[in-house]
């Protein structure tokens, strides 16, 4: 048999990893590539495989840097299943859905600034002198049908017209609803035939709701191979979710390769249990400067997370009790696939609000605005409340707008509460915004360039790296210690290069034979 790494290699997203025994092929993850957005495009719409050569998929979990290009996999032949636990199906049909959208959103705005500039240019060379507003109204009455809505059908036939360059979405929504209908949910530790020769289970990974370590059997000449997947490891001792599986069957004790993520290969998060202090102070400073807490989150996982907390923190009565949004229509919907999948709760959210009867996370000071007008209204609200909103690493959705109002005033804070990869607004604001804080503060603010204009960055950034759903550096060794079974190799990957780097040297010092893939590597076991 042989396994190869295609993405997530010394990187962070991208997940994608390929086993291959006999006839027969099948592929661990296929997730979106993010970070420059040029360079990104082009890597997305490629894959290195044929996926008409793949039997099936098995996905760890529906975060989309696993399973974003899916949708896109299935356009290009793939006719197989697509197996995840049951609570990963139901947030993965929401989350591939919403990242359609948000392809077909961006490609349509993109046509929509090319035929308006060119619509510009054409008026200022008929009039010798710049275009007047009067102009411009006339040019948007054109391509636009409300304050927010374009005319898609204008806009298409303009481009027709003046031959201009079109950009098409990666993928559009019935790709999507495709990519959902192979979607096949199954229990954890459920034995799944994915192939005449391999066979998987899921067992808990405590990353997200749903999220899965895979076990892949592969039986090849009369031998049993057995390979491990991570997915994305979660946190021990933390409220909400269960800890990571570290006791597999018996009758898998050895382990011929583990592919194990090393986001956090080299860092330390705070501990857990200052979170909620730390949040409480934050919280309360910045309600003291009369500002917004801005805190940019993925909506599965993230987001519930942080209600999680803040419900404990109003329900003790340890902070004001200022209004909180929830700015994402997404987080809305998976918020609710919570909900229905209480099983895989552990004894501390049972004990602290189910068996009471109280919803995690939904409280009478918790508001979910789901339309474009309710999320313009809450931008330029002034009073003091907390913001979650998406995307978790500012690339996209209405943080972004929640930014450009509130990014160049000091009363506000933006709370960094999880991984930002390199390339994105969200690692730029984290560390620009750091060392202007340890700067003191002093001196002109950092500029950072979005949404086609420069903004000073004068609110204040606080990181709080506890809220991470990945292991560190010390909650990952913590796995293969406490686990009951060995390893012959282990592969290091989803992990900037530093990371997987420093988590291969203290696997040698542990005496494990560790290594770190380069893309497109491939070893045979």
């Amino acid at each position: 048999m042989n396994v190869q790494f295609f993405g997530a290699v010394r990187e962070v997203t991208g997940s994608m990893h390929l086993i291959r025994v006999q006839d027969e092929s099948v592929l661990l993850d296929c997730g979106l590539i993010q970070g420059r957005r040029k360079e990104s495009e082009t890597r997305n719409a490629t894959f290195p495989v044929s996926p008409r050569l793949i039997q099936n998929v098995l996905l760890s979990h529906a975060h989309i840097d696993h399973s974003g290009r899916l949708p896109l996999f299935v356009k290009k032949g793939f006719s197989g299943k697509i197996f995840c636990t049951r609570a990963t199906a139901d947030a993965c049909a929401l989350l591939l859905l919403d990242s359609a959208h948000i392809q077909e959103s961006d490609a349509a705005y993109l046509n929509y600034k090319t035929v308006r500039n060119a619509m510009l240019q054409i008026k200022t060379q008929a009039k010798m002198h710049n275009a007047t507003k009067k102009d411009r109204d006339q040019i948007q009455a054109v391509l636009k049908t409300g304050p927010h809505e374009l005319n898609l059908k204008s806009i298409d036939e303009l481009l027709r017209q003046y031959r201009l360059d079109r950009v098409d979405p990666l993928y559009t929504i019935a790709d999507a609803e495709a990519a959902i209908g192979a979607l096949e949910g199954v229990p954890y530790r459920y034995v799944i035939p994915v192939g005449s020769h391999i066979h998987a289970e899921f067992f808990d990974a405590g990353h997200i709701l749903g999220s899965a370590v895979v076990l892949v059997r592969i039986s090849e000449n009369g031998n049993l191979k057995r390979v491990l997947f991570t997915g994305d490891l979660g946190r021990f001792d933390m409220p909400l979710l269960k800890n990571p599986t570290t006791l597999f069957p018996e009758e898998d004790r050895h382990i011929d390769l583990l592919i194990m993520e090393s986001t956090y290969g080299n860092r330390e998060h705070e501990p857990g249990q200052d979170l909620k202090g730390r949040l409480k102070d934050i919280l309360t400073e910045t309600a003291g400067r009369g500002g917004t807490l801005l805190i940019p989150a993925f909506a599965y996982g993230r987001t519930q997370d942080i209600l999680y907390r803040l419900h404990e923190l109003y329900d003790e009565k340890a902070v004001p009790q200022v209004p909180i949004f929830v700015d994402s229509p997404l987080a809305s919907k998976i918020t609710k696939v919570f909900a229905e999948h209480p099983e895989v709760f552990d004894d501390h959210a049972h004990k602290t609000f189910l068996e009471k009867g109280e919803n995690p996370f939904r409280f009478d000071r918790v508001t979910f605005t789901e339309s474009v007008e309710e999320s313009m209204a809450l931008m330029r609200e002034e009073k003091p409340h907390i913001v979650i909103a998406g995307s978790g690493m500012c690339e996209a959705g209405r943080i972004l707008h929640h930014l450009r109002y509130k990014i160049h005033q000091p009363q506000h804070t933006i709370l960094i509460v999880g991984y930002m990869a390199e390339n994105t607004l969200g690692r730029r604001i984290q560390d620009k915004g750091l060392e202007y804080e340890a700067a003191g503060r002093s001196g002109a603010p950092p500029v950072l360039k979005f949404l086609n204009k420069e903004y000073p960055l004068r609110a204040h950034v606080v990181r709080l790296g506890g809220f991470s759903a990945h292991a560190d550096k010390n909650e990952l060794m913590r796995f293969l210690r406490e686990t009951n079974v060995t390893f012959g190799k282990i592969a290091v990957v989803h992990g900037e290069e530093e990371q997987s780097l420093a988590m291969e040297q203290a696997l040698h010092a542990e005496g494990f034979q560790a290594f770190v893939p380069q893309p497109g590597q491939s070893i045979d076991i």
